[in-house]
């Protein structure tokens, strides 16, 4: 049974953000580093803490004596805005919401550590390369990267349509996209394939999407202009600064993870952080076989996320503790 704690944290922009801290008091060892989790694009903390048949990953890393922290951005549920903007991109996350969660969790954690051994999912990879290229010194040690871009190798043809006009995307503002999602997906669940490039219904419980649909975020009109542009350029610029290849300036142990059907972020893009950091710690999984493909999100909620995914991130967790 997990012990949690929920916080509510300033950025100092006008925005109280979502934490929350959960150890297993049975196996909570706290001579290991914390371990945070930052959700990505259009997307909450929820599915770190939920899956439909078995162990969360958050209950998985618990379980072997972590202390797991989970976040919503500025916007996302249970956060609260104090005269705060609802939109932001990737510099704002970087900058301003990162600094302030973790900066929270070294003063908050009940581990004897102060390094933080951070995971970001897809999208949220993103916001912690450029969170450790923007901010000097950090307390990051191992960073983990799941399905997350850095530099454009390779766009999936879905993509960059989706992605093809900046400023038409920017002028998009969407409303009750967890609504319109917990509808449609039981429905496109029935056509074969249609949903591959995400996730596989084979190996997903989809008679959960009531559940499902609740790490699912409005989209972020701004956020997209930008992605957009920087799926356009290949590399993404902040503040004048090319994050990719600033990025070549990272030391820390980088695992980066990668679902073998991901339809989302290829291959070659998933795995640029590795070829552009100067860590001597250099590590890569691929989730899936042959016989059971895996996307985007199989990497969380499939029947096969606990052997897959979750125990041998849980053994490079452990392995690389400094």
């Amino acid at each position: 049974m997990l012990e949690s704690r929920k916080y509510n944290v300033s950025n100092g922009a006008g925005w109280r953000l979502f934490a929350k801290r959960s150890i297993d008091p049975e196996h909570f060892n706290p001579k290991l580093r914390p371990v945070a989790a930052v959700p990505g694009y259009g997307m909450n903390s929820f599915i770190i803490g939920f899956h439909p048949g078995g162990q969360s990953m958050e209950e998985y890393l618990t379980a072997a004596g972590f202390e797991v922290w989970t976040m919503n951005l500025r916007g996302q549920d249970f956060t609260f805005s104090e005269n705060g903007g609802r939109l932001y991109g990737i510099r704002d996350v970087a900058r301003v919401d990162l600094p302030a969660i973790l900066g929270h969790i070294v003063e908050t954690t009940q581990s004897r550590r102060r390094t933080i051994d951070i995971l970001g999912c897809s999208l949220g990879g993103t916001y912690v390369f450029a969170y450790a290229v923007l901010n000097k010194p950090n307390p990051l040690g191992n960073i983990v990267a799941l399905g997350a871009p850095l530099r454009w190798e390779k766009v999936h043809p879905a993509l960059r349509l989706a992605f093809c006009s900046p400023e038409l995307l920017g002028k998009i503002n969407m409303r009750g996209t967890r609504l319109l999602c917990r509808i449609a997906l039981p429905l496109a669940a029935k056509i074969p394939g249609l949903l591959h490039i995400y996730l596989h219904p084979e190996i997903v419980d989809i008679s959960q999407a009531g559940e499902l649909v609740k790490t699912i975020e409005d989209p972020n009109p701004l956020l997209n202009r930008e992605i957009a542009e920087w799926v356009g350029r290949k590399d993404l610029l902040i503040d004048g600064i090319n994050i990719s290849e600033a990025f070549r300036e990272i030391t820390n142990p980088l695992l980066c993870i990668q679902a073998n059907a991901d339809g989302v972020v290829p291959m070659a893009t998933a795995f640029s952080a590795l070829e552009l950091a100067s860590s001597t710690v250099k590590d890569t999984l691929i989730a899936g076989t042959d016989e059971i493909p895996m996307a985007h999100a199989d990497m969380y909620i499939s029947r096969y996320a606990q052997d897959l995914v979750f125990q041998p991130l849980a053994e490079w967790l452990l392995a690389h503790q400094g």
